[in-house]
């Protein structure tokens, strides 16, 4: 195989990976709200140290889930009918973990058409690395406090208050632009009240949103662009990374480790997305692909910088930017 060849598909392959289903999207959306649930009633049912922070985790990664859901929507991938695709995508995936389906989807699609190249608007995430293992571990601490999640917020709630003069003029942006998130989480913490466990959605909604989906985003953001081996190949800008079923629990939902097939051929649902890996394998690319046995073998290359710079990986602006899927 030439060096240069690069991916094909048969119509039928392509129509295939095309192929959307209306129930297969209203399955996983269903799917990642019903792991949350019975994460939380499992708490509920055995509180204790330990099914706590089995509960953070599993919940953690399904509202990880539904930012990946509502990125497939954004490609209009997550059901075959667009009023679906963007009513559900939006309102029980994006908004109640304070995604925008519609600000993020231009915003998306320019960072496909533009991977690794300096137009990429989410090449600040991948820049900076590798990084030393110190400064690794200052921001998972950051992540698992909550300062990430509080220092994102507050970014976000400048921007979108402005600069008028009138006090009261930037409190109505600012609710203008909060109010779907609002709106489904008072939806979130009316159901955990009527069920008569209303800290719930403090203990377990909003402090997985804080923590470990905060932990769970940077090590994702981290597998899929940062030390690849060539920006300038399609084939190597972004990795595919294996992940083990306990990984896809708590790490990796919904097949969003298969990321460079996602960036090949951007119009595959998630769960087709190990069909478009065989496909490559089949057709002798695998040697060229970016690939990664697992996520720790991804952080050894990612933190193998030697100096430590306190400020070294957290460009300006970053926060706001990774708070995106």
């Amino acid at each position: 195989m030439s060096i240069h060849a690069q991916p094909t598909l048969s119509p039928e392959q392509d129509a295939h990976l095309r192929d959307r289903s209306d129930w297969m999207g209203a399955y996983l959306v269903l799917h990642a709200w019903g792991v949350i649930a019975l994460a939380m009633a499992f708490f509920i049912a055995w509180p204790n140290p330990l099914s706590f922070v089995l509960a953070v985790v599993v919940i953690g990664c399904r509202q990880l889930g539904l930012a990946i859901l509502m990125h497939d929507a954004a490609h209009r991938a997550l059901f075959k009918n667009t009023r679906l695709n963007d009513t559900l995508g939006a309102f029980l995936c994006g908004w109640p973990v304070g995604a925008s389906l519609a600000l993020y989807r231009p915003y998306h699609l320019s960072h496909h058409r533009h991977t690794q190249q300096p137009e990429d608007p989410d090449l600040i995430l991948s820049a900076p690395f590798p990084i030393s293992p110190a400064s690794f571990w200052r921001k998972m601490k950051r992540d698992l406090l909550g300062v990430t999640a509080y220092q994102r917020r507050m970014d976000a709630f400048r921007h979108e208050m402005g600069d008028d003069p009138s006090r009261l003029q930037r409190w109505l942006q600012l609710a203008q632009a909060e109010k779907h998130f609002l709106f489904t989480n008072l939806a979130i913490l009316a159901v955990t009240a009527a069920a008569g466990v209303w800290w719930a959605y403090f203990a377990l909604w909003l402090l997985p949103l804080m923590t470990w989906y905060q932990v769970i985003s940077r090590i994702r953001n981290i597998a899929e662009h940062a030390v690849v081996g060539d920006n300038d190949d399609r084939l190597r800008n972004t990795r595919t990374t294996s992940a083990s079923l306990f990984m896809r629990m708590v790490l990796a939902p919904y097949w969003v480790n298969y990321h460079l097939e996602h960036h090949l051929f951007v119009f595959t649902p998630c769960w087709k997305l190990p069909a478009a890996h065989r496909m490559l394998l089949e057709q002798g690319f695998g040697p060229r692909m970016e690939l990664a046995q697992g996520y720790t073998q991804v952080l050894r290359k990612a933190l193998a910088n030697s100096h430590d710079d306190p400020e070294h990986g957290q460009p300006k602006g970053s926060r706001k930017r990774s708070a995106l899927i």
